[in-house]
């Protein structure tokens, strides 16, 4: 099988409130456990605020690291998630059901080679 990564892109500020954010997180955990049921699970979790990273990048035959994200943007990546599928079309089926259920944009990429 494949691995695809679905990653979740997050606009740029607070979250929701919790009376919005807690109905999507419980859909986002049934996802995650139709997935776990299914064997098609291998990874999945959010991440903190971009203004946590670390930026590291060779420049001039030096390793330069810098704090924040790379790029500004509206835009971040909020979260990923990791999964098994026969094909891309298994994999959209699956990345449908969890937008169904997140409000957010999310891009499907196939890992290359077999992992």
């Amino acid at each position: 099988m494949k691995h695809y990564l679905f990653t979740i892109m997050q606009p740029d500020g607070d979250p929701p409130p919790p009376e919005v954010l807690d109905p999507i997180m419980r859909d986002v955990e049934a996802f995650n456990d139709e997935l776990r049921a299914a064997g098609a699970w291998v990874f999945a979790n959010g991440l903190h605020a971009p203004s946590t990273a670390t930026v590291l990048r060779q420049q001039n035959g030096q390793v330069l690291m810098t704090d924040g994200p790379y790029a500004e943007g509206k835009e971040h990546v909020g979260g990923l998630c990791i999964i098994k599928a026969p094909d891309l079309d298994a994999a959209l089926d699956w990345a449908r059901k969890l937008a169904s259920v997140l409000p957010l944009p999310i891009e499907v990429r196939p890992f290359l080679g077999e992992v």
